[in-house]
């Protein structure tokens, strides 16, 4: 059976790769300087964190991980690490919503990227299978 020709959007494919990476480091940044630095990230009165900043530190810094490795398996064409992509996006999404109040245009960025590594991994992640 002759195998489909990748189309233009494979591109996109690669750009959820690279920004998964990214993403992924920028978590592990987050996630380190919450454990060393408390007093870095903005804390008001109406801020609401569910969870001390060593806490969120060690969430940063392992879905960090998870998301680096996930960027990883995408840019091999590795069906497992769409699906670890997308789910980790979301749940990426969803913590640096929480975390807003703390450091909004940090958590505005990675929201951002999430949108995007979503996007292309539903609708062109199978253009990178091997």
């Amino acid at each position: 059976m002759p195998q489909k020709k990748p189309t233009n959007w494979l591109g996109w494919v690669y750009f959820a790769s690279a920004m998964m990476l990214l993403a992924g480091s920028m978590q592990i940044i987050a996630g380190l300087v919450a454990l060393f630095q408390n007093d870095y990230y903005l804390v008001t009165e109406k801020s609401v964190l569910a969870f001390s900043y060593t806490q969120w530190g060690w969430i940063h810094l392992v879905g960090g991980v998870v998301v680096l490795l996930a960027g990883l398996a995408v840019g091999a064409g590795r069906t497992w690490g769409r699906v670890i992509g997308v789910l980790m996006a979301i749940g990426s999404a969803l913590l640096n919503l929480a975390f807003l109040s703390s450091y909004p245009i940090w958590s505005i960025m990675i929201i951002v990227i999430d949108v995007f590594v979503i996007y292309a991994l539903t609708i062109h992640g199978a253009e990178a299978r091997e």
